[in-house]
């Protein structure tokens, strides 16, 4: 496989994403279905902290899992969490094993399976610091990134529409410039459209 990333990160997820509240998941048996069908060799392993699955620091309980895809290993650190996405003081067996499976799937989306899912969750909460208009990142406004906005196009050509069609309807100049807290319901429009055109 010349470029694993490229292909795992064009797999559309959308079918397989999980709501639990305000936030998005990806069903963690798609995700280790669709990277053993990338690479059927690929392997993960959760780590141990003095023998156990599980770091324990002041600041909450940890997990963390490491995924091998075409010998390249990454690793992801994830609190233990509740519903609400707070951590939890005293966590439950079940509590850290459901971490270590949202874990898994965040690793893996470090090789491409779902990653925008993830986009902008490393944001703060808040508004964004005073800058000169200038300097404001594009970041800071929110908007979508370079592979939500790569996913989308690849939509808007499935779905039979024009990128002046999308433009219009969300009052835009550019893909790019789609709010982030806009991103899931242009996905899902656009899916429906593409169902209805094939």
């Amino acid at each position: 496989m010349d470029n694993y990333f490229a292909h795992l990160n064009q797999i559309n997820v959308s079918e397989h994403i999980e709501k639990k509240g305000n936030f998005s998941y990806l069903s963690w048996p798609f995700a280790v279905a669709q990277l053993r069908l990338a690479d059927p060799t690929a392997s993960w392993e959760v780590r141990r902290f003095e023998g156990l699955p599980y770091l324990r620091s002041e600041t909450g309980y940890f997990v963390e899992v490491a995924v091998t895809v075409q010998g390249i290993t990454l690793s992801q650190i994830h609190p233990v969490l509740d519903g609400r996405n707070q951590p939890i003081a005293e966590p439950t067996a079940f509590d850290i094993n459901s971490s270590i499976q949202r874990c898994l799937v965040k690793a893996i989306a470090l090789h491409g399976l779902g990653l925008y899912i993830y986009a902008g969750e490393d944001l703060p909460d808040g508004p964004a610091p005073a800058t000169t208009p200038k300097a404001t990142p594009i970041r800071a406004q929110r908007t979508i990134t370079i592979g939500q906005q790569r996913f989308l196009e690849k939509l808007i050509a499935e779905a039979n529409w024009t990128e002046a069609r999308f433009l219009d309807y969300f009052g835009i100049a550019s893909i790019g410039e789609l709010p982030m807290a806009d991103f899931e319901r242009a996905m899902k429009g656009l899916q429906q459209a593409k169902r209805r055109a094939a």
